[in-house]
């Protein structure tokens, strides 16, 4: 009972399967983004050229497995509760930062699949399995999500860093839990 009440999340903190999700997947979208701006520097004599675009594509497909597990994790996993000294209005603007956050990403994960398997070929996941490519959807599908990729993308890295300056804000400057509620640090009464 003591590790189900661990890994779920309570009214005052996060559970270790939410800090989980959280840390992996954001350790793996921080890492992604200057994987991909060195892939787009990378020429077809490179030795890379190859190999750092299927870890680049290996990754996303499992960013976008956590996801989907993160997703279905929030659903059936109760939040805690808001900070009592947040206002209303910073309690809105959280909740639409994070539903942002969550946009972009999936915007991020669908146009690097639409990118990947527009030549009609499955992406390998480190040799473990494929995930199957659809039919080309429209003409220049690879520049055009391509595209789409790149501008969203760098929207998230930078969502990304706006979230972090403000949890870090919240911590040292408005010194309330928000960062030590998602690194498992219980709230002290």
């Amino acid at each position: 009972m003591a590790l189900i009440k661990a890994v779920r999340n309570q009214t005052t903190h996060y559970g270790w399967g939410s800090i989980a999700l959280h840390w992996l997947m954001a350790l793996a979208i921080m890492g992604m983004y200057p994987l991909g701006l060195y892939i787009d520097s990378l020429t077809y004599y490179d030795p890379e050229y190859t190999t750092v675009p299927n870890w680049h594509k290996s990754i996303g497909i499992l960013v976008a497995i956590f996801l989907i597990i993160r997703l279905g994790w929030k659903a059936i996993n109760p939040q805690p509760t808001p900070i009592e000294s947040h206002s209303d209005l910073i309690k809105r603007i959280t909740k639409l930062g994070h539903a942002g956050l969550y946009l972009v990403l999936i915007t991020v994960l669908i146009s690097g699949y639409l990118i990947s398997t527009a030549d009609g070929r499955a992406i390998s996941v480190f040799d473990w399995f494929s995930v199957p490519a659809l039919p080309e959807l429209v003409e220049n599908q690879e520049d055009i999500a391509g595209e789409i990729h790149f501008i969203v993308a760098t929207t998230l890295i930078s969502f990304t860093a706006l979230h972090a300056i403000a949890a870090l804000k919240h911590h040292f400057i408005d010194k309330d839990s928000t960062l030590n509620r998602m690194l498992g640090i219980k709230e002290t009464p």
